[in-house]
């Protein structure tokens, strides 16, 4: 089977194609080829989807027999990879129809990779997401290259309704990075658009000299001077948040998701927009994202709407009459039909289906929402934006980490004390998983938060090695953004502390304006908050001290052991962690010595 680069040729599919249609056109074509689909109040479009996350366990990176190179996702075989592109492009063929986005990862013509976005019509809200979070032609090309055909680099070929005979779960992201082609086959959920692009993005970059980062990013304005701050995480740990969140005199976002570091440690973006969680999301504590969301312009995918086409970003558990509003769609994203006829006919009961936490039980998910939900905002729509043609270098790069658990015992602010402390920290990417992740609860870890990167995970830390020394000026840190002690539980029942928003931001802004006085942390050897200093009594009139030296906590509730506890448990599982992806000694002894 031939398979040919995209500037190769644009158009390999026997049929018609739908180029860049205009964000109105996308919205119509979507209401009437989409199912599972309303329009808000707001006047933008919700997609309730089958896949409630992205499906990495059926992503694989393809394969020749003969070659060896190593992968961080699942491979498979260029024979039997060749059988499902095959039948999806018979597929495609038989729908007759392409809807095709031109766009760019990046905006600056020199740090800009060109993709093309190939969906069947059922997958057109997906186009219209990919659409405004991608940077148009006009903006990154000269007159002269408008004139001309389009010359992508990357392309993804998008089936959501086609299913994948013989795979696991009947879906298969089928990745080509010899070509930079990536097929999705079966998932109907966007993120599988958007990092379909991003994954094959993370492998161009880094064959390149540079690395990209998991991180929202953002310009900070303390005094005349603005500052660079890049924020890594998972899922649901907050980066989003983070980087909305105002600290110093302004904040202006720049981006949401990642951003490139090449070679010379100059920072590229890749979005023109934000894909942000919504669960929870409240105008006073997110205002930015909130106004965002509820934008006509923006898209809108599992957030759950009342019956007059509002949005209520809290719902949880859905009452009788819920289901039955929903019942056509939550059959449709395939919950199973008569457990729904038995609860809206009262023959079982909410609370025999969910457990303490609010999980329901298999065969039950559609009892409760999804936390998932999400918001794809344009950049226009979001108030504040930093200029995109006028990035700052990074001063400030940190991570994420969402604690949580017994023994969550992360302090809600650390500096490391070297950079090879902070490239093993960023390598571990701890956090504790959310919905995004599925039911499983308890740590995870994922190297730089990067479940991307599609080579080896352990060259990461080697290459965020070679750029940090070449940005002898920046200050790496960490952030808990989730709990000390406990969780939501224990919080109710006095046994544990919840990082606020109000908090993380009192911490960072403190850190940017160098007004902390740190000591060494005993155990790990990196720096914490001095809650004895009356220099850091500002801050503590701010977050309690227990966040910022969760010892004070364990020592008060007479819980020392579980701290001790932690401490060896913490110490075993990352030098384990760090062993098994080859990582530099010197960098695995900062961490655990």
């Amino acid at each position: 089977m031939k398979i040919d680069k995209p500037y190769k040729n644009l158009h390999p599919y026997n049929v018609n194609y739908i180029k860049n249609p205009d964000q109105k056109t996308m919205q119509e074509l979507a209401l009437k080829h989409v199912p599972g689909i309303i329009r808000s109040k707001y006047g933008n479009l919700d997609r309730i989807t089958k896949n409630k996350a992205r499906m990495a366990k059926y992503t694989y990176i393809i394969v020749k027999p003969d070659n060896t190179q190593q992968y961080s996702h699942n491979t498979i075989p260029l024979n039997k990879a060749e059988i499902l592109i095959n039948a999806q492009k018979e597929y495609i063929e038989s729908k007759g129809t392409l809807v095709e986005i031109d766009g760019y990862i990046g905006n600056k013509l020199d740090r800009a990779v060109g993709v093309q976005w190939l969906f069947t019509l059922e997958g057109i809200n997906i186009a219209g997401m990919q659409q405004v979070l991608s940077f148009p032609r006009n903006i990154v090309e000269s007159n002269d290259m408008l004139d001309k055909p389009f010359n992508p680099i990357f392309r993804i070929v998008y089936t959501p309704w086609m299913k994948a005979i013989d795979m696991p779960g009947e879906q298969a992201i089928l990745v080509d990075l010899e070509n930079y082609i990536t097929y999705v086959i079966g998932p109907d959920y966007f993120g599988e658009s958007k990092k379909g692009a991003l994954r094959m993005f993370n492998d161009y970059i880094y064959k390149k000299g540079g690395l990209v980062l998991h991180a929202g990013m953002k310009s900070v304005k303390i005094g005349n001077t603005f500052l660079g701050m890049s924020i890594m995480g998972l899922s649901g740990t907050g980066k989003t948040t983070t980087t909305f969140s105002k600290q110093g005199d302004a904040t202006y976002p720049i981006q949401d998701d990642m951003i490139a570091i090449w070679p010379d440690t100059q920072v590229s973006i890749t979005e023109n927009g934000a894909f942000a969680k919504t669960y929870g999301l409240k105008k006073e504590t997110e205002p930015i994202i909130f106004k965002g969301t509820l934008n006509k312009d923006a898209w809108v995918e599992n957030v759950f709407f009342n019956a007059d086409g509002s949005y209520d970003f809290s719902k949880d558990v859905l009452t009788k009459n819920d289901v039955k509003r929903l019942k056509e769609i939550l059959i449709l994203t395939g919950a199973n039909e008569k457990n729904i006829n038995d609860y809206i006919e009262g023959r079982v009961r909410l609370e025999d289906k969910i457990d303490k936490y609010g999980i329901p039980y298999d065969g039950w998910d559609f009892l409760v929402w999804t936390q998932n939900g999400r918001s794809i905002i344009p950049m226009k729509a979001i108030e504040n934006a930093g200029d995109l043609n006028d990035i700052p270098s990074i001063k400030f790069m940190g991570i994420l980490n969402r604690d949580e658990g017994k023994d969550a015992a992360t302090p809600g602010i650390i500096k490391f004390s070297s950079p090879e402390q902070a490239a093993g920290y960023f390598m571990l990417g701890e956090t504790s998983k959310t919905s995004a992740a599925g039911k499983e609860r308890g740590k995870t870890r994922s190297p730089f938060t990067q479940p991307f990167f599609p080579l080896e995970f352990g060259l990461q830390a080697i290459r965020f090695s070679e750029l940090v020394a070449k940005m002898p000026d920046v200050v790496l840190w960490l952030m808990n953004t989730g709990y000390v002690g406990g969780d939501a539980l224990d919080t109710k029942n006095g046994k544990a502390l919840k990082v606020k928003i109000s908090h993380s931001s009192a911490m960072l802004e403190a850190l940017i304006k160098n007004e902390i006085v740190w000591k060494e942390d005993p155990d790990f050897h990196y720096y914490i908050v001095d809650t004895t200093n009356p220099k850091n009594k500002e801050l503590l009139k701010v977050v309690p001290e227990k966040i910022l030296n969760p010892v004070k906590l364990f020592e008060e509730q007479n819980r020392m052991e579980e701290y001790q506890a932690w401490i060896k448990k913490m110490k075993t599982e990352r030098k384990k962690f760090l062993q098994k992806y080859r990582v530099d000694e010197e960098i695995i002894n900062a961490v655990i010595r």
